[in-house]
């Protein structure tokens, strides 16, 4: 007779959910005597005060440069970027070098995509404020990376060209928004 051969159970590390051996604690735990019932007792105000000093703590420590720009530094900074007649300054706009650039797309590596730039790199003691931020498309800024040596007429031919006509413009607007807007007094037609 031959031995029945069993198949081997691997052991797989258990969810670190399982491993718990103690329950976690809500704050409010019973005790037998009213002493240590009222001593171990946190009420939830107390639970929220700490969560703000932790908080209060975390900002002040916090770096006072990011890496990344605040929301409110990328808005501004879309905003100085050059609009594009007869579109809607809001969706499209030109970077620094005129390539052209729709607001949707960031961080993509398309022609249409864009980023927001750093002109001094940030690993060069860069700001991440509103004047050394450029809307930059999205290939040249990947291509220039934290180097400074660059001329412009280098940089536009790091530029990923494509000619996007308004019908194209058009399409690419109603498939992102659902609709197309174009500027105010730009004559033509408008898609609804």
């Amino acid at each position: 007779m031959r031995p029945s051969k069993e198949p081997k159970r691997r052991s797989r590390p258990s969810s670190p959910l399982r491993d718990r051996t103690t329950a976690p604690s809500s704050g409010f735990e019973r005790s037998s005597s009213p002493k240590s019932r009222a001593s171990r007792l946190t009420s939830p105000v107390s639970l929220v005060n700490q969560d703000l000093e932790e908080l209060q703590e975390l900002a002040t420590s916090s770096n006072t440069n990011p890496r990344i720009f605040p929301y409110n530094v990328k808005q501004q900074c879309w905003e100085k970027a050059e609009k594009i007649r007869g579109r809607d300054p809001d969706r499209w706009r030109r970077d620094s070098l005129g390539n052209t650039v729709f607001r949707k797309l960031v961080g993509c590596p398309g022609c249409l995509c864009h980023d927001y730039d750093h002109i001094v790199p940030y690993s060069k003691g860069g700001q991440s404020t509103l004047d050394n931020c450029q809307v930059l498309q999205a290939t040249v800024n990947r291509s220039k990376g934290n180097r400074t040596e660059f001329s412009r007429a280098e940089l536009i031919q790091k530029s990923s060209y494509c000619r996007v006509s308004g019908r194209d413009m058009d399409l690419i607007e109603l498939s992102a928004y659902g609709n197309v807007r174009h500027a105010p007094n730009s004559g033509g037609c408008r898609i609804q």
